[in-house]
């Protein structure tokens, strides 16, 4: 079996060859500690040359920074640290010494040098750690979705209109006959899928031309977006909750040395527990201006209300029924006030905000007719979509969320730029 750092206690007492970098050393002609990676997890090599030899001690003392190499050593408990794994290095193979010094150091760096040398900056250990906990997001996603009878069905990123009907969209120029548009969201073409599946979902990179500048928001992300059949309101509430609880018992089972290297506050995770807050938007409304938002009964939560309300509780608050006229043409009313949308938001706590949108779509042909005719849409651009309420029309519901937004709020990064491997922001395309 190949040793990996993340395996470090099962070969405790024996000599392994870890393929890696050196990030860092510190010492002297006596001892020097090499902080080591390799892609799974940290680890120290102590290099002495009673242990090691004056080979190794002489090829130590040459080393910089994100040296890559092979060093071969026997594992051992660290003596104060439970969990804790060193190496007693024996040789040092190096594979290849940086010519020039690595630009990325322990002094403070400012935020435009580190996005510049972003392709750098992933291998320091926050960086690393906010990445695992990222892809232990994803997988607990897909976990959960095939546990519960979902499929995965990949909807196209080249669309022929905007999902919301927002002129916020990057228009492509390349096909004859039609103006194509980056997808900002798969749902349309899920609610076709789900017709022949059930429950399907997808999840991949999503595009907004807003000008938006905030550290909520990105011009490129990542989306899942889930629709099921036979399913309304309030059991898409319900399913939206399941998975999010299965996101969080996964990231507390597999990452919490991750946490620990973002100084994570875990125990505001680990009070999380079902079921979750729901409030009315005018609940909601008639709370935040209790404690002085000048909101309006018709408004969408700013960020600063969505911070101000999160920050009052423990566990993530559904804000459901908003009114119908601020919200997407495909969103069913309430049977019990035409004038409100049977949506909801789900905002997560610790001030982190929105992390899911979702509603009942609109399945009855004439009415959903209406509502493009309300939103003064083009009802050609949706030809196909209007078929399926024509064709086996059943309740549905759906929902999405932003993958970078639940990274951002789990493991406690200020601004959602770290959360993605590579951002696009407003003023960054590079690298």
């Amino acid at each position: 079996m190949s040793f990996k750092i993340k395996n470090a206690r099962d070969f405790v007492d024996q000599e392994v060859i870890m393929e890696g970098w050196m990030y860092n050393r510190r010492g002297s002609g006596k001892i020097y500690f090499m902080q080591l990676r390799d892609g799974t997890g940290f680890m120290q090599g102590i290099v002495t040359e009673d242990e090691s030899g004056k080979e190794s001690m002489e090829q130590a003392e040459k080393l910089t920074a994100e040296t890559s190499l092979r060093v071969t050593g026997k594992i051992s408990q660290h003596p104060k640290k439970e969990d804790t794994f060193e190496m007693i290095v024996t040789k040092i193979e190096p594979v290849q010494i940086p010519a020039e010094e690595y630009p990325i150091s322990k002094k403070e760096h400012g935020p435009d040098f580190l996005l510049d040398n972003r392709h750098l900056w992933l291998r320091s250990g926050k960086q690393w750690a906010i990445q695992r906990v990222r892809n232990t997001i994803i997988n607990a996603t897909y976990e959960y979705f095939a546990d519960n009878d979902f499929i995965k069905i990949d909807s196209p990123i080249l669309t022929p209109n905007a999902c919301e009907g927002t002129t916020e969209l990057f228009e492509i120029n390349y096909f004859d006959d039609d103006t194509a548009y980056l997808s900002q969201s798969g749902q349309l073409y899920l609610e076709a899928a789900v017709m022949s599946h059930g429950r399907v979902f997808d999840f991949g990179p999503v595009f907004r031309a807003e000008k938006s500048k905030t550290r909520r928001h990105l011009t490129e992300f990542w989306m899942m977006d889930a629709e099921m059949a036979y399913c309304d309101h309030k059991m898409s509430m319900e399913i939206q909750e399941g998975l999010m609880m299965n996101i969080i018992k996964r990231v507390l089972e597999k990452n919490m040395k991750e946490l620990a290297i973002l100084e994570r506050d875990v125990e505001p995770l680990k009070k999380i527990q079902g079921p979750f807050i729901r409030k009315t938007h005018a609940e909601v409304v008639a709370e935040l201006r209790e404690m002085g938002s000048d909101i309006g009964e018709k408004d969408d939560l700013g960020a600063d209300d969505e911070t101000m309300l999160t920050k009052k509780y423990d566990l993530p608050i559904f804000v459901e029924k908003y009114p119908a006229e601020v919200k997407a043409f495909y969103m069913k009313r309430d049977p019990e006030n035409e004038g409100l949308a049977l949506c909801c938001d789900l905002l997560a706590p610790e001030g982190y905000g929105e992390i899911i949108g979702g509603s009942e779509r609109e399945d009855n042909l004439d009415i959903i007719l209406k509502r493009i005719e309300e939103h003064k849409l083009d009802p050609k651009v949706f030809d196909w979509y209007l078929d399926l309420r024509k064709y086996g029309s059943v309740p549905h519901s759906g929902f999405g969320y932003g993958l970078e937004r639940i990274t951002g709020w789990i493991t406690g990064t200020h601004h959602i730029r770290e959360t993605i491997p590579f951002p696009r922001l407003i003023n960054r395309l590079r690298p």
